[in-house]
């Protein structure tokens, strides 16, 4: 009789670098950003919290920065024993391309679906967005992959700890750095012109001018964070999002058409980039707990010992995001706070253990075929949908009349019900 095989089997010595249940993961988190833009004003529940909270949509931006870091560690297996010149220089050119097409993309080069016109002004483009906080996610994960020295220490208890402790390190410097600044920076009362900033906003009373009371410090509230100050700073009003999210709070009064009402208050029709300059600080932190994961997956051989190392980081990333919450720490998307730096990396890491184990351990990758065909086109996938280049190609079908069409119809009956 053949010897049982044990449960969770080795795999190959050289683990491959195109790993199934990464694509999968990939094309999970590109079909959840899909569902969530165009399902979301459908179902609120999943869209992105207003404020303080975690919907669905908020677990997109964090899995994206997950892969990213799992990735690199495939990647660059290995440290050279120099500093690796080539590979930084890569890595920045890599990182440069990425925010570029981000510019493009979220700058509002392309108006939309009811204008056949496209380009964008440089005074009021958008200079942050979703690719580029992947690409500054990316660059800090990958100059601690391959420039901070590690030796690799064999059969130790907390061995991962040891081998990588400079990136550690430096995780732990960044999240000092953003609560420092969050929580320390003082912010005065500020004014913007809404006629420039926010055209398409209504006047009151005839006035252009508003006005944010603040003189404040330490303050987490959509008006008064150091989060929007400092991008206002740096960045300038103008070329911030023009659509936060925190105008679906209830104080904002926001209609039906998308428009922040008379009588709300001052900072409800404001700009706010919510992968502002700060917020990203702590979002690279998730890039770097992702190539950790990845380490484990590198150096480790057998699926039992991989898991296990796994299921302790995102334990210990869970219980210690809800404690955080629980003393005040909100769990916030928009400043990308460390209670949802941790729990939304106990998330990520709780999904890519089920999906390696249902697609690599089990196999069964006909069942997530579709999943993993997205992952490896998840750029271009990106890139018709942000761009809304995919909705113009379906709205073009029509029957008899123009506004026949699928896009016209979800939209009348859904979407301005």
């Amino acid at each position: 009789m053949a010897d049982s095989q044990p449960l969770l089997q080795k795999l190959p010595q050289h683990t491959p670098t195109r790993l199934a249940s990464l694509d999968v993961f990939r094309g999970l988190s590109v079909f959840m950003m899909i569902l969530v833009d165009y399902g979301g004003s459908i179902f609120p529940f999943i869209s992105h919290s207003p404020w303080n909270g975690l919907h669905l949509a908020d677990l997109v931006m964090p899995f994206f920065l997950f892969i990213v870091g799992i990735s690199l560690s495939l990647s660059h297996k290995t440290n050279p024993p120099h500093f690796p010149t080539s590979a930084t220089s890569k890595s920045l050119l890599r990182a440069l391309k990425l925010a570029t097409l981000g510019i493009i993309l979220q700058g509002g080069f392309f108006h939309g679906t009811t204008s056949n016109t496209y380009g964008v002004d440089i005074l009021t483009i958008r200079i942050l967005g979703i690719l580029q906080r992947i690409s500054i996610g990316y660059i800090v994960a990958a100059l601690c992959q391959i420039c901070l020295p590690s030796h690799w220490i064999q059969g130790e208890q907390f061995h991962f700890f040891k081998t990588y402790y400079s990136h550690w390190f430096v995780a732990v410097i960044l999240l000092a750095l953003h609560s420092g600044l969050l929580y320390g920076l003082y912010v005065p009362d500020w004014q913007f012109d809404v006629s420039v900033s926010t055209s398409s906003l209504p006047l009151i009373d005839g006035n252009n001018i508003y006005t944010v009371n603040c003189s404040v410090r330490g303050d987490l509230g959509p008006a008064c964070n150091s989060a929007g100050m400092i991008d206002r700073y740096i960045l300038g009003l103008d070329h911030l999002y023009r659509k936060p999210v925190y105008r679906n709070l209830k104080e904002c009064n926001m209609s039906a058409k998308g428009q922040v009402l008379d009588g709300s208050p001052s900072w409800c029709h404001a700009p706010f980039d919510p992968e502002g300059i700060l917020s990203s600080i702590t979002a690279a932190v998730s890039c770097i707990i992702g190539l950790q994961y990845g380490h484990i997956l590198v150096h480790q051989e057998d699926h039992k010992d991989r898991l296990d190392n796994w299921l302790r980081f995102s334990v210990s990333f869970l219980a210690l995001g809800l404690f955080l919450a629980s003393i005040g720490i909100p769990i916030n998307k928009s400043l990308y706070t460390i209670s949802y730096m941790l729990l939304t990396s106990a998330a990520s890491g709780l999904t890519f253990i089920a999906l390696y184990v249902l697609v690599d351990v089990y196999g069964h990758r006909r069942l997530t075929s579709v999943l993993e065909w997205m992952g490896k086109h998840a750029m271009s996938i990106f890139v018709l949908v942000s761009s809304n280049l995919a909705v113009i190609a379906i709205q073009g079908f029509y029957l008899t009349k123009p506004e026949n069409n699928i896009i016209h119809w979800i939209v009348t009956r859904f979407v301005q019900k």
